[in-house]
């Protein structure tokens, strides 16, 4: 037992591998059930779970599993290899405690095998301890949502941290913020001559550097929230893909329609209703880019990404506006 619980140590406090058991019934293939009944009898009490027979080659490696119904309705002479079913649902010993809990949902398993990179079965995690993995998941849930949970991150670290180290985190950040707003001024100042020839355009620069912070912040908390849960970044990526599409679209058309009636200049309401599509679809790339990559580089997202995200999303809006601005202006 001293064995058992020193070896399941070295697997992390919520994996496969901590909360498995290793005394569950095996089987050979070429064994028949005649054999596998006897050693159930004869061993009954020893096994911790008897809902599957794992199916285990000479080298112990997990070929197959019979479950325990079978072994009892099918004939005495019929074996294993016959029975048993080869494509196998199973987890390394590193997978997350609450992955092992979803697989056993959505196959409608009573346990799920432990095996190494080389396919060794090393132990089962069984039905109560997937239960207990459900319960404590959802009241972990429960309690994040509610705001009460306390988690050993490095959010929660800021949360307790004295003003002087909170002041050292952020204020990096917001002197880079400084610098890239001087940058934006400069940008201004560079298409200066098509401002004076078309004032009206230099009205429409806050419109559209908020519209853009609008779009990136929203998409940006919303990722952020969304990292906390197992993500899939490709799905992900091409569902927010297609919201902001469509919200670039309509916000562009009735930014363009109101433009023409208060203005009565058709381009204008052009230039505007481009621009403001084009820099949506750039906030809404950046809301996603650079979150995505401060968590791989181990930095905070939640204090990083405002400064760092609006001063690019405003500079990016500044060019792209009087980019498209100059290029339509050439043609109207």
């Amino acid at each position: 037992m001293k064995n058992e619980k020193d070896f399941k140590m070295k697997f992390p406090p919520e994996s496969a591998g901590r909360r498995m058991i290793t005394s569950v019934p095996t089987g050979l293939p070429e064994e028949r059930i005649l054999d596998i009944r006897k050693r159930l009898f004869k061993k009954a009490q020893e096994f911790e779970t008897l809902n599957y027979i794992y199916i285990l080659d000479r080298e112990g490696r997990l070929t197959g599993v019979v479950s325990l119904k079978d072994v009892f309705q099918k004939p005495e002479e019929s074996r294993m290899e016959d029975l048993m079913v080869k494509e196998v649902i199973k987890v390394s010993p590193r997978t997350d405690q609450e992955k092992v809990a979803i697989l056993a949902l959505r196959h409608n398993l009573k346990s799920i095998p432990v095996v190494s990179k080389e396919n060794l079965f090393l132990g089962a995690v069984p039905s109560d301890v997937i239960l207990e993995i459900l319960h404590s998941e959802n009241i972990e849930d429960i309690l994040r949502f509610a705001g009460v949970s306390r988690y050993n991150t490095f959010s929660d670290r800021i949360f307790q941290a004295s003003p002087k180290i909170l002041t050292k985190l952020r204020l990096p950040w917001l002197i880079l913020g400084l610098f890239g707003g001087l940058l934006a001024a400069q940008i201004v100042s560079f298409f200066e001559a098509s401002l004076q020839t078309h004032f009206v355009l230099a009205a429409f620069i806050p419109l559209i550097v908020y519209m853009a912070d609008a779009v990136g912040t929203q998409t940006e908390t919303l990722f952020i929230r969304s990292l906390v849960y197992p993500l899939n970044i490709k799905k992900y990526f091409f569902k927010e893909t297609e919201v902001s599409f469509s919200i670039a679209l309509v916000l562009g058309v009735l930014l363009t329609l109101i433009s023409y009636f208060w203005f009565k200049l058709p381009y204008i309401g052009i230039i505007l209703g481009i621009s403001l599509f084009f820099t949506i679809m750039a906030a809404f790339l950046l809301g996603l880019l650079v979150p995505y990559f401060l968590n791989k580089l181990k930095e905070d997202p939640a204090i990083a990404s405002g400064p760092i995200g609006t001063i690019i999303r405003d500079i990016l809006s500044l060019i792209l506006y009087f980019s498209i601005a100059s290029l339509l202006l050439k043609i109207f």
